[in-house]
């Protein structure tokens, strides 16, 4: 684990290099506050400091305060060297934003095991920060094939709708749905059902373009919403269309032909006034005239927008 040792004397600065560097760390030294700030801006910094209080230009309590105030979801974990030792002294260090404190001179026993917590927090502190982003995962994305799950999507297009109210733009909704799933899942398996649903994600990921949102609205149903131009709308339904039919999903020994219909209805908000239940009726309306007219299709609605 990187350490950043902030000491503006060169002995004390050499001799906790070599003592830390005994115990397993790999520190990077600053000579005062202003260059150990300086290191704590570069990519992938210490995130665990041993810094001096009295040091030349930025101290050391400065230079908690600085970090506690930047915004951080993953901050350092700070001990602050000192030669004061009054309980006023301590108090003012933890406040300042030091999470523990050791005054000098100090033994390198008592150094260690100070630095052994540090370590044992920013462990567990890394796993808290896991912990909140897989939550996270879990609440917006669906687990079988990695798209926005259905409230992500829908939360996402309420946001595209008033996105789409201040700029004025077209906004254009897209229910899609494998055509014959339940006859895929009847002749080759429900896993083959779950491999087609991922194989189906992947290939939307692959022909949508990075700005496109995409997710799963539930069972074999997709939600893609589109900000584009007319002229561009087309070209991507078709081409997500086509990277669905033209190759067969390979499934153990099977080659399975999957296809998707697609309704898509368009939103300008400068003349329409409808809301999300209502686009999202309408791109419904939109697939089943889809189905309706052969599948493998992509129908646009003919409402007023």
């Amino acid at each position: 684990m990187k350490i950043l040792i902030a000491e503006d004397d060169l002995t004390s600065r050499t001799i906790l290099i070599a003592v830390v560097t005994e115990w397993g760390y790999e520190p990077i030294a600053a000579e005062d506050g202003t260059q150990a700030l300086n290191v704590l801006q570069t990519d992938n910094p210490p995130r665990l400091l041993l810094v001096d209080w009295e040091m030349p230009g930025l101290s050391g309590l400065t230079l908690c305060k600085h970090i506690r105030e930047t915004d951080s979801d993953n901050p350092p974990y700070i001990i602050l060297l000192t030669g004061r030792s009054g309980t006023d002294d301590i108090v003012m260090g933890l406040e300042g934003g030091a999470n523990d404190y050791i005054s000098k001179p100090f033994e390198n026993a008592e150094l260690q095991a100070r630095l052994q917590v540090g370590k044992r927090m920013l462990d567990l502190q890394d796993e808290l920060h896991l912990a909140k982003e897989t939550m996270a995962i879990q609440a917006n994305y669906d687990v079988l094939t990695g798209l926005m799950n259905r409230r992500a999507i829908m939360e996402t297009m309420e946001r595209e709708i008033e996105r789409t109210l201040r700029s004025l733009q077209p906004l254009y909704v897209c229910m899609c749905d494998i055509d014959h799933f339940k006859h895929i899942n009847d002749t080759y398996g429900h896993l083959a059902g779950d491999a087609v649903l991922q194989e189906v994600s992947k290939r939307f990921k692959v022909s949508l373009r990075p700005y496109d949102l995409c997710g799963r609205y539930g069972g074999e149903e997709f939600l893609i919403i589109l900000n584009s131009e007319e002229k561009d709308v087309k070209n991507v339904f078709e081409r997500v269309r086509k990277a669905i039919a033209d190759e067969p999903f390979i499934y153990e020994d099977a080659a399975i032909q999957v296809t998707i219909s697609c309704g898509v209805t368009l939103y300008s908000p400068a003349k329409d006034n409808r809301n999300i239940n209502q686009l999202l009726a309408s791109a419904d309306a939109s697939l089943y005239g889809a189905k309706n007219t052969g599948r493998n299709r992509t129908v646009f609605s003919n409402d007023p927008s």
